[in-house]
């Protein structure tokens, strides 16, 4: 018998001068990065609290908390990869991913097959099992004035139980 579970995440951050815009683990060329107490890689901070999510572990907030200063600029990519370490040590590997980001500008569709290169290593997944959305939220509310980001992010998570 092989045991599933699925999580979900979401987060959001706002454009914000002077930092360097990360997404899903790559620097992207814009005028704005965004801001947040780590690197604020809104879509590396989704996938990890959906698999937190999924192992019933919490919310990145919990291990990673915005008023340590020990997380201060912090690679997301560091944090994504000590998440996998604590879905494996409750004996859960990744099965798939599937992410949206939702933002304005800039347009990211070049970039989506580093993002799914770098969050394939770290998750330990071939890239096939990697899925990368990017959307426009049609001029629509804080992203479509272009104030910030969104990201989504479904994970299956999954273990051999023996029967």
């Amino acid at each position: 018998m092989i045991g599933f579970k699925v999580g979900f995440g979401y987060d959001v951050h706002r454009f914000a001068e002077n930092r360097p815009l990360i997404l899903g683990g790559v620097t992207i060329p814009h005028s704005q990065g965004l801001l947040g107490h780590s690197d604020a890689d809104v879509l590396l901070h989704a996938i990890a609290d959906a698999l937190l999510g999924a192992a019933n572990l919490g919310d990145i907030g919990l291990f990673f908390p915005d008023d340590d200063p020990a997380f201060k600029d912090m690679d997301s990519s560091v944090m994504l990869s000590e998440v996998v370490e604590m879905i494996e040590i409750n004996g859960y590997r990744v099965g798939n991913l599937d992410a949206t980001l939702v933002l304005q500008s800039p347009k990211i569709g070049a970039y989506i097959p580093r993002m799914k290169k770098k969050i394939a290593g770290l998750l330990k997944v071939e890239e096939s099992d990697v899925s990368i959305k990017a959307k426009t939220s049609e001029r629509l509310g804080f992203v479509g004035r272009e104030e910030g980001v969104s990201a989504f992010a479904t994970v299956l998570i999954f273990r051999e139980e023996a029967t």
